[in-house]
Protein backbone atom coordinates (compact mmCIF):
# COMPACT_ATOMS: atom_id res chain seq x y z
CA UNK A 1 0.00 0.00 0.00
CA UNK A 2 1.57 3.17 -1.04
CA UNK A 3 0.93 6.58 1.14
CA UNK A 4 2.48 9.97 1.03
CA UNK A 5 4.75 9.05 3.91
CA UNK A 6 5.88 5.94 1.92
CA UNK A 7 6.85 8.21 -1.09
CA UNK A 8 8.38 10.83 1.10
CA UNK A 9 10.26 7.25 2.44
CA UNK A 10 11.15 6.33 -1.48
CA UNK A 11 12.09 9.78 -2.15
CA UNK A 12 14.89 9.96 0.75
CA UNK A 13 16.27 6.39 0.24
CA UNK A 14 16.41 7.17 -3.16
CA UNK A 15 18.47 10.40 -2.34
CA UNK A 16 20.45 8.18 0.33
CA UNK A 17 21.22 5.22 -2.14
CA UNK A 18 22.78 7.61 -4.59
CA UNK A 19 25.58 9.03 -2.04
CA UNK A 20 26.10 5.47 -0.56
CA UNK A 21 26.67 4.41 -4.36
CA UNK A 22 29.30 6.97 -4.95
CA UNK A 23 30.77 5.97 -1.78
CA UNK A 24 31.20 2.10 -2.88
CA UNK A 25 28.30 0.55 -0.64
CA UNK A 26 26.90 -1.84 -2.80
CA UNK A 27 24.56 -3.93 -0.49
CA UNK A 28 22.38 -2.63 2.82
CA UNK A 29 21.85 -5.12 5.67
CA UNK A 30 18.20 -4.87 7.29
CA UNK A 31 18.16 -6.04 11.24
CA UNK A 32 16.07 -7.83 13.26
CA UNK A 33 16.72 -9.25 16.64
CA UNK A 34 14.57 -12.23 17.20
CA UNK A 35 12.90 -13.98 20.81
CA UNK A 36 16.23 -15.78 21.00
CA UNK A 37 18.46 -12.84 21.14
CA UNK A 38 19.95 -13.60 17.82
CA UNK A 39 20.07 -10.91 14.78
CA UNK A 40 18.31 -12.10 11.79
CA UNK A 41 18.72 -9.94 8.62
CA UNK A 42 17.81 -9.92 4.91
CA UNK A 43 19.63 -7.86 2.41
CA UNK A 44 19.09 -5.31 -0.46
CA UNK A 45 21.35 -3.92 -3.15
CA UNK A 46 22.22 -0.23 -2.63
CA UNK A 47 20.08 0.73 -5.76
CA UNK A 48 16.94 -1.36 -3.93
CA UNK A 49 16.82 0.73 -1.21
CA UNK A 50 14.15 3.13 -2.17
CA UNK A 51 11.90 0.17 -3.34
CA UNK A 52 12.53 -1.26 0.27
CA UNK A 53 11.55 2.10 2.35
CA UNK A 54 8.34 2.27 0.19
CA UNK A 55 7.20 -1.36 -0.11
CA UNK A 56 9.20 -3.24 2.65
CA UNK A 57 11.34 -6.33 2.32
CA UNK A 58 9.36 -9.96 2.79
CA UNK A 59 10.35 -11.99 5.95
CA UNK A 60 8.08 -14.82 7.66
CA UNK A 61 6.56 -14.25 10.94
CA UNK A 62 7.96 -17.72 12.25
CA UNK A 63 11.05 -16.44 12.97
CA UNK A 64 9.76 -15.06 16.13
CA UNK A 65 9.35 -18.62 17.48
CA UNK A 66 13.27 -19.60 16.38
CA UNK A 67 14.92 -20.91 19.09
CA UNK A 68 19.04 -20.51 19.55
CA UNK A 69 19.87 -23.49 17.64
CA UNK A 70 17.91 -22.44 14.58
CA UNK A 71 14.84 -24.84 15.17
CA UNK A 72 11.07 -24.04 15.67
CA UNK A 73 8.80 -23.92 17.92
CA UNK A 74 4.92 -22.61 18.11
CA UNK A 75 2.98 -20.59 20.17
CA UNK A 76 -0.68 -19.30 19.97
CA UNK A 77 -0.20 -16.83 17.64
CA UNK A 78 2.96 -17.36 15.81
CA UNK A 79 4.38 -20.50 13.97
CA UNK A 80 4.40 -22.60 10.58
CA UNK A 81 4.76 -21.83 7.41
CA UNK A 82 2.18 -19.42 6.32
CA UNK A 83 1.87 -15.40 6.63
CA UNK A 84 4.53 -12.40 5.48
CA UNK A 85 5.47 -9.62 6.63
CA UNK A 86 7.04 -6.38 5.74
CA UNK A 87 10.67 -4.97 7.02
CA UNK A 88 11.29 -1.21 6.37
CA UNK A 89 14.13 0.18 6.89
CA UNK A 90 14.93 3.18 9.51
CA UNK A 91 16.51 5.68 7.64
CA UNK A 92 17.19 7.66 10.09
CA UNK A 93 20.01 4.67 11.45
CA UNK A 94 21.30 3.96 7.99
CA UNK A 95 25.08 3.63 8.75
CA UNK A 96 28.08 2.77 6.58
CA UNK A 97 29.56 -0.12 8.22
CA UNK A 98 33.03 0.93 8.70
CA UNK A 99 34.98 -2.95 9.13
CA UNK A 100 32.62 -4.23 6.25
CA UNK A 101 33.61 -2.15 2.87
CA UNK A 102 30.75 -2.07 0.56
CA UNK A 103 27.73 -2.67 2.82
CA UNK A 104 25.75 -0.39 4.91
CA UNK A 105 23.41 -1.11 7.56
CA UNK A 106 20.18 0.14 9.06
CA UNK A 107 17.64 -1.51 11.30
CA UNK A 108 14.41 -2.33 10.26
CA UNK A 109 10.50 -2.44 11.78
CA UNK A 110 8.08 -5.09 10.61
CA UNK A 111 4.45 -4.84 9.71
CA UNK A 112 2.18 -6.77 7.66
CA UNK A 113 0.97 -6.74 4.36
CA UNK A 114 -1.50 -4.32 5.17
CA UNK A 115 0.66 -1.95 6.65
CA UNK A 116 -0.66 -2.26 10.27
CA UNK A 117 2.27 -2.59 12.96
CA UNK A 118 2.93 -6.91 13.11
CA UNK A 119 2.01 -7.60 16.76
CA UNK A 120 5.29 -9.19 17.52
CA UNK A 121 7.64 -6.90 16.52
CA UNK A 122 10.09 -5.50 19.27
CA UNK A 123 11.67 -3.00 17.77
CA UNK A 124 7.88 -1.25 17.66
CA UNK A 125 7.33 -2.84 21.04
CA UNK A 126 10.68 -0.64 22.52
CA UNK A 127 9.21 2.43 20.70
CA UNK A 128 5.66 2.53 22.16
CA UNK A 129 7.00 2.01 25.50
CA UNK A 130 9.30 5.05 25.26
CA UNK A 131 6.38 6.60 23.84
CA UNK A 132 4.22 5.88 27.15
CA UNK A 133 6.63 7.67 29.15
CA UNK A 134 6.99 10.82 26.90
CA UNK A 135 3.22 11.09 27.35
CA UNK A 136 4.32 11.46 31.13
CA UNK A 137 6.25 13.60 30.50
CA UNK A 138 9.06 11.48 30.77
CA UNK A 139 12.08 10.44 28.70
CA UNK A 140 14.79 8.10 29.00
CA UNK A 141 18.38 7.85 28.17
CA UNK A 142 19.90 3.99 28.40
CA UNK A 143 23.00 2.55 27.17
CA UNK A 144 24.52 -1.04 27.20
CA UNK A 145 27.78 -2.41 27.97
CA UNK A 146 28.39 -5.04 25.41
CA UNK A 147 30.98 -7.84 26.92
CA UNK A 148 32.84 -10.61 24.97
CA UNK A 149 35.50 -13.34 24.55
CA UNK A 150 37.80 -13.36 21.59
CA UNK A 151 39.80 -16.39 20.78
CA UNK A 152 42.01 -17.47 18.06
CA UNK A 153 39.74 -21.00 17.60
CA UNK A 154 36.43 -22.00 16.29
CA UNK A 155 33.57 -21.66 18.59
CA UNK A 156 32.54 -25.08 18.55
CA UNK A 157 35.85 -26.15 20.30
CA UNK A 158 35.62 -27.78 23.93
CA UNK A 159 38.73 -25.67 24.93
CA UNK A 160 38.41 -22.69 23.59
CA UNK A 161 42.63 -20.50 22.80
CA UNK A 162 42.73 -17.15 23.66
CA UNK A 163 45.27 -14.81 21.64
CA UNK A 164 45.90 -13.32 24.96
CA UNK A 165 47.18 -14.50 27.84
CA UNK A 166 47.37 -11.17 30.01
CA UNK A 167 45.52 -10.88 33.59
CA UNK A 168 42.32 -9.87 34.39
CA UNK A 169 41.64 -5.86 33.65
CA UNK A 170 45.35 -6.05 32.69
CA UNK A 171 47.50 -3.35 30.27
CA UNK A 172 49.15 -6.88 29.11
CA UNK A 173 45.90 -7.83 27.06
CA UNK A 174 45.66 -3.70 25.48
CA UNK A 175 49.05 -4.71 24.65
CA UNK A 176 48.83 -7.77 23.09
CA UNK A 177 45.52 -6.94 21.02
CA UNK A 178 46.72 -3.32 20.20
CA UNK A 179 46.01 -3.18 16.60
CA UNK A 180 42.69 -5.45 17.16
CA UNK A 181 41.30 -2.88 19.82
CA UNK A 182 42.23 0.18 17.67
CA UNK A 183 40.71 -1.19 14.80
CA UNK A 184 37.55 -1.94 16.14
CA UNK A 185 37.69 1.95 18.15
CA UNK A 186 38.38 3.34 14.76
CA UNK A 187 34.99 1.30 12.87
CA UNK A 188 32.83 2.69 15.81
CA UNK A 189 34.57 6.16 15.17
CA UNK A 190 33.79 6.03 11.72
CA UNK A 191 30.51 4.61 12.34
CA UNK A 192 29.97 8.01 14.47
CA UNK A 193 29.53 5.83 17.32
CA UNK A 194 31.01 7.80 20.50
CA UNK A 195 32.80 5.08 22.56
CA UNK A 196 33.37 5.70 26.46
CA UNK A 197 35.21 3.38 27.29
CA UNK A 198 36.78 0.03 26.03
CA UNK A 199 39.05 -2.18 28.38
CA UNK A 200 39.98 -5.96 29.32
CA UNK A 201 37.60 -7.42 31.69
CA UNK A 202 37.69 -10.27 34.04
CA UNK A 203 37.78 -13.65 32.10
CA UNK A 204 40.60 -14.42 30.00
CA UNK A 205 40.51 -13.27 26.61
CA UNK A 206 37.43 -10.98 27.63
CA UNK A 207 37.08 -6.92 26.68
CA UNK A 208 33.80 -4.94 27.45
CA UNK A 209 32.52 -1.72 25.63
CA UNK A 210 30.50 1.07 26.68
CA UNK A 211 29.08 3.30 24.28
CA UNK A 212 27.44 7.07 25.03
CA UNK A 213 23.60 7.01 26.41
CA UNK A 214 20.81 7.30 23.80
CA UNK A 215 17.01 6.80 23.31
CA UNK A 216 15.84 3.77 24.39
CA UNK A 217 15.34 2.21 20.53
CA UNK A 218 18.15 4.07 19.74
CA UNK A 219 20.33 2.71 22.57
CA UNK A 220 19.08 -1.29 21.20
CA UNK A 221 19.83 0.05 17.51
CA UNK A 222 23.71 0.88 19.35
CA UNK A 223 24.02 -2.31 20.91
CA UNK A 224 23.29 -4.22 17.56
CA UNK A 225 25.59 -1.88 15.77
CA UNK A 226 28.31 -2.25 18.27
CA UNK A 227 27.96 -5.95 18.74
CA UNK A 228 28.06 -6.46 14.49
CA UNK A 229 31.04 -4.40 14.24
CA UNK A 230 32.83 -5.98 16.73
CA UNK A 231 31.80 -9.52 14.91
CA UNK A 232 33.34 -8.07 11.52
CA UNK A 233 36.32 -6.13 12.75
CA UNK A 234 37.41 -9.84 14.77
CA UNK A 235 36.59 -11.64 11.69
CA UNK A 236 39.37 -9.29 9.93
CA UNK A 237 41.45 -10.48 12.28
CA UNK A 238 41.40 -13.60 12.19
CA UNK A 239 39.33 -14.05 15.47
CA UNK A 240 36.28 -15.12 17.20
CA UNK A 241 34.02 -12.99 19.36
CA UNK A 242 31.78 -14.71 21.94
CA UNK A 243 28.94 -13.15 22.87
CA UNK A 244 27.46 -15.96 24.98
CA UNK A 245 26.22 -15.67 28.58
CA UNK A 246 28.92 -18.07 29.70
CA UNK A 247 31.91 -19.24 27.56
CA UNK A 248 33.24 -21.90 29.82
CA UNK A 249 31.22 -23.72 32.50
CA UNK A 250 32.03 -22.50 35.90
CA UNK A 251 33.84 -18.77 34.41
CA UNK A 252 32.94 -15.69 34.88
CA UNK A 253 30.14 -14.85 31.76
CA UNK A 254 29.67 -12.38 29.31
CA UNK A 255 27.24 -9.33 31.02
CA UNK A 256 24.73 -7.23 28.85
CA UNK A 257 24.25 -4.42 31.88
CA UNK A 258 21.89 -1.57 31.09
CA UNK A 259 22.53 1.75 32.13
CA UNK A 260 19.73 4.63 32.81
CA UNK A 261 18.27 7.99 33.33
CA UNK A 262 15.18 9.35 33.88
CA UNK A 263 14.72 12.93 32.69
CA UNK A 264 12.19 15.49 32.32
CA UNK A 265 12.65 18.40 30.01
CA UNK A 266 16.53 19.20 30.28
CA UNK A 267 16.85 17.95 34.24
CA UNK A 268 18.34 14.37 35.33
CA UNK A 269 15.35 12.99 37.79
CA UNK A 270 18.29 10.76 39.80
CA UNK A 271 19.22 13.34 41.07
CA UNK A 272 18.85 16.97 43.04
CA UNK A 273 15.57 15.14 44.82
CA UNK A 274 15.18 14.41 48.48
CA UNK A 275 14.94 10.39 47.97
CA UNK A 276 17.44 7.83 48.47
CA UNK A 277 21.05 9.35 47.70
CA UNK A 278 19.29 12.50 45.69
CA UNK A 279 16.69 10.84 43.50
CA UNK A 280 13.82 12.51 42.89
CA UNK A 281 10.04 11.12 44.02
CA UNK A 282 9.73 10.09 40.50
CA UNK A 283 12.76 8.41 39.48
CA UNK A 284 12.71 6.21 43.02
CA UNK A 285 9.61 5.20 42.04
CA UNK A 286 10.54 3.88 38.53
CA UNK A 287 13.31 2.20 39.63
CA UNK A 288 11.62 0.44 42.62
CA UNK A 289 9.05 -1.21 39.59
CA UNK A 290 11.98 -1.58 38.04
CA UNK A 291 13.89 -3.97 40.84
CA UNK A 292 10.00 -5.01 42.05
CA UNK A 293 9.88 -6.74 38.40
CA UNK A 294 13.19 -8.16 38.09
CA UNK A 295 12.08 -12.06 38.57
CA UNK A 296 9.96 -11.60 35.97
CA UNK A 297 12.57 -9.89 33.75
CA UNK A 298 14.67 -12.03 34.06
CA UNK A 299 13.19 -13.69 31.02
CA UNK A 300 13.67 -10.96 29.00
CA UNK A 301 17.20 -9.76 30.01
CA UNK A 302 18.33 -13.82 31.46
CA UNK A 303 16.88 -15.63 28.32
CA UNK A 304 18.87 -18.31 28.00
CA UNK A 305 19.52 -21.90 29.95
CA UNK A 306 23.38 -20.68 29.12
CA UNK A 307 22.09 -17.22 31.48
CA UNK A 308 21.75 -19.19 34.56
CA UNK A 309 25.70 -20.41 34.44
CA UNK A 310 26.59 -16.86 34.68
CA UNK A 311 23.92 -15.35 37.13
CA UNK A 312 25.71 -16.25 40.41
CA UNK A 313 26.79 -14.68 43.33
CA UNK A 314 29.83 -13.01 44.04
CA UNK A 315 30.50 -12.81 40.74
CA UNK A 316 29.37 -8.79 40.14
CA UNK A 317 26.41 -10.71 37.92
CA UNK A 318 23.47 -9.03 40.16
CA UNK A 319 22.54 -12.48 41.55
CA UNK A 320 19.91 -10.70 44.24
CA UNK A 321 16.93 -8.69 44.14
CA UNK A 322 18.26 -6.21 45.88
CA UNK A 323 19.70 -2.42 45.13
CA UNK A 324 22.52 -0.55 46.22
CA UNK A 325 25.36 2.93 46.00
CA UNK A 326 27.93 1.87 43.83
CA UNK A 327 27.46 -2.24 44.40
CA UNK A 328 28.41 -4.12 41.48
CA UNK A 329 26.76 -7.50 43.23
CA UNK A 330 23.67 -5.99 43.71
CA UNK A 331 20.83 -6.22 40.60
CA UNK A 332 20.59 -2.54 40.86
CA UNK A 333 23.34 -0.48 41.08
CA UNK A 334 22.95 3.12 42.07
CA UNK A 335 25.12 5.34 40.65
CA UNK A 336 25.59 9.13 41.80
CA UNK A 337 28.41 10.33 39.71
CA UNK A 338 30.73 13.56 40.48
CA UNK A 339 28.80 16.23 42.29
CA UNK A 340 29.53 18.76 39.02
CA UNK A 341 28.48 16.23 36.68
CA UNK A 342 24.82 15.93 36.51
CA UNK A 343 24.12 14.05 33.56
CA UNK A 344 26.30 11.08 35.25
CA UNK A 345 23.79 9.85 37.72
CA UNK A 346 22.22 6.73 36.75
CA UNK A 347 21.16 3.32 37.14
CA UNK A 348 22.94 0.17 36.10
CA UNK A 349 20.71 -3.23 35.99
CA UNK A 350 23.61 -5.91 36.03
CA UNK A 351 21.79 -9.22 35.87
CA UNK A 352 20.56 -9.13 31.73
CA UNK A 353 23.20 -10.11 29.46
CA UNK A 354 24.33 -10.68 25.63
CA UNK A 355 21.35 -13.37 24.89
CA UNK A 356 18.49 -10.77 25.55
CA UNK A 357 17.11 -9.05 22.85
CA UNK A 358 17.87 -5.35 23.88
CA UNK A 359 14.55 -3.70 22.28
CA UNK A 360 12.74 -6.35 24.35
CA UNK A 361 14.71 -5.41 27.39
CA UNK A 362 14.26 -1.29 26.98
CA UNK A 363 10.86 -1.82 26.53
CA UNK A 364 10.10 -4.01 29.44
CA UNK A 365 12.51 -2.10 32.32
CA UNK A 366 10.20 0.99 30.95
CA UNK A 367 7.38 -0.80 31.39
CA UNK A 368 8.18 -2.09 34.63
CA UNK A 369 9.40 1.30 35.74
CA UNK A 370 6.05 2.67 34.86
CA UNK A 371 3.65 0.24 36.81
CA UNK A 372 6.13 1.50 39.53
CA UNK A 373 5.20 5.15 39.31
CA UNK A 374 1.53 4.17 38.76
CA UNK A 375 1.65 2.19 42.16
CA UNK A 376 3.76 5.10 44.00
CA UNK A 377 6.74 2.36 44.94
CA UNK A 378 9.50 3.41 46.71
CA UNK A 379 12.67 1.79 47.24
CA UNK A 380 13.63 -0.55 50.36
CA UNK A 381 16.96 -0.40 52.19
CA UNK A 382 20.15 -0.29 50.10
CA UNK A 383 22.33 -3.07 50.68
CA UNK A 384 26.25 -2.36 50.70
CA UNK A 385 28.51 -5.01 50.55
CA UNK A 386 28.16 -8.80 49.02
CA UNK A 387 24.31 -9.90 49.73
CA UNK A 388 25.51 -13.78 49.83
CA UNK A 389 27.75 -12.82 53.09
CA UNK A 390 24.65 -11.53 54.93
CA UNK A 391 22.32 -13.77 54.02
CA UNK A 392 19.08 -12.07 54.07
CA UNK A 393 18.50 -10.43 50.55
CA UNK A 394 16.32 -12.32 47.74
CA UNK A 395 17.82 -14.59 45.43
CA UNK A 396 16.60 -13.92 41.86
CA UNK A 397 15.39 -17.02 39.94
CA UNK A 398 18.09 -19.37 39.08
CA UNK A 399 16.71 -21.56 36.67
CA UNK A 400 15.52 -20.37 32.84
CA UNK A 401 12.06 -22.14 33.77
CA UNK A 402 11.65 -20.21 37.21
CA UNK A 403 12.22 -16.95 35.88
CA UNK A 404 9.16 -18.19 32.91
CA UNK A 405 6.85 -18.87 35.35
CA UNK A 406 7.35 -15.54 37.07
CA UNK A 407 7.50 -13.36 33.42
CA UNK A 408 4.10 -15.93 32.78
CA UNK A 409 2.53 -14.63 36.36
CA UNK A 410 3.38 -10.32 35.35
CA UNK A 411 0.04 -9.09 34.44
CA UNK A 412 2.61 -5.65 33.97
CA UNK A 413 4.73 -7.29 30.83
CA UNK A 414 1.44 -9.42 29.11
CA UNK A 415 -0.49 -6.00 29.20
CA UNK A 416 3.12 -4.08 28.10
CA UNK A 417 3.82 -6.08 24.97
CA UNK A 418 -0.22 -7.82 24.34
CA UNK A 419 -0.46 -11.13 23.83
CA UNK A 420 1.46 -11.63 20.75
CA UNK A 421 4.20 -10.95 21.84
CA UNK A 422 4.45 -12.18 25.13
CA UNK A 423 3.28 -15.85 24.25
CA UNK A 424 5.70 -15.76 21.65
CA UNK A 425 8.25 -14.84 24.35
CA UNK A 426 7.16 -17.59 26.88
CA UNK A 427 6.96 -20.32 24.02
CA UNK A 428 10.76 -19.43 23.26
CA UNK A 429 11.72 -19.80 26.52
CA UNK A 430 9.89 -22.93 27.26
CA UNK A 431 11.19 -24.40 23.97
CA UNK A 432 14.62 -23.52 25.03
CA UNK A 433 14.70 -24.55 28.43
CA UNK A 434 13.56 -28.41 26.87
CA UNK A 435 15.83 -28.21 24.27
CA UNK A 436 18.95 -28.25 27.21
CA UNK A 437 17.09 -29.73 29.82
CA UNK A 438 19.36 -33.11 29.72
CA UNK A 439 22.84 -30.83 29.21
CA UNK A 440 25.57 -30.64 31.04
CA UNK A 441 26.44 -26.87 31.98
CA UNK A 442 29.76 -27.19 29.40
CA UNK A 443 27.47 -28.36 26.62
CA UNK A 444 24.95 -25.92 27.32
CA UNK A 445 27.89 -23.09 27.36
CA UNK A 446 29.40 -24.97 24.21
CA UNK A 447 26.66 -25.33 21.89
CA UNK A 448 25.41 -21.27 23.04
CA UNK A 449 28.67 -19.29 23.20
CA UNK A 450 29.19 -18.69 19.66
CA UNK A 451 25.40 -17.83 18.79
CA UNK A 452 24.59 -14.33 19.69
Amino acid sequence: MVTGDSERAYARARQEAERLAADGVGGIALTWVDNAGLTRVKTVPTARLPHAARRGVGMSPVFDVYLVDDSMTTSPHIGGPDGDLRLFPDLDRLTPLAAQPGWAWAPADRYDQAGAVHPTCQRLFARRMTERARERGLTLRMGFETEWVVTSDEPSDEKPLYPTTGPAYGMARVVDLSGYLADLLGALHAQQVEVLQLHPEYSPGQFEVSVAPADPVGAADLAVLVRETIRAVSGRAGLHPLFGPVVEAGGVGNGGHLHLSLWQDDSNLCRDGDGPHGMTATSEAFLAGVLRALPALLAVGAPSPASYLRLEPSRWAGAYQCWGLENREAALRFITGAPDDPGAANAEVKCFDPAANPYLVTGSVIAAGLAGLDAGLTLPAPVSGDPVVQGRERRLPTSLPEALERFEDSAVLREAMGDPLFESIAAVRRAESELFAKASPQEIATATRGRY
